[in-house]
């Protein structure tokens, strides 16, 4: 059911929200202190391309209170619009009954996207 789901997924704009994130990903790896930055969109494009059947993995907090800087820097570089778009996204995908899995779906994604570090997908 999960490879079912995840193609309508894609069909239906998975993967335009993937592109998306790999093109944000490259202009902020233009940079070499926008890299980890570029990396985590590149986690978010990777859930964005098959989020069914996959979980995110809470990685601790490896590098101390590093990751949670980095989190706040990354609200600041876009995070949170990115969390408000997958918010609303889900609100309107969870009006029908057809559209709440892939509203699910979008809130799994706004998680991920408010706190990419120290988050893995598994």
């Amino acid at each position: 059911m999960n490879i079912i789901l995840n193609i309508i997924w894609l069909v239906f704009g998975g993967i335009m929200i993937a592109i998306e994130y790999v093109i944000s990903s490259v202009a902020m790896m233009l940079t070499i202190i926008g890299i980890p930055f570029g990396l985590q969109t590149l986690k978010l494009a990777a859930l964005a391309l098959w989020p069914f059947g996959t979980q995110i993995v809470d990685a601790g907090w490896p590098s101390g209170c590093v990751a949670g800087l980095m989190n706040v820097i990354w609200w600041f570089l876009g995070g949170i619009v990115i969390a408000l778009t997958h918010l609303v996204w889900g609100i309107i995908f969870c009006i029908t009954i057809i559209g709440i899995p892939f509203g699910l779906q979008h809130f799994k994604l706004m998680r991920f996207a408010l706190f990419p570090f120290g988050n893995s997908i598994a």
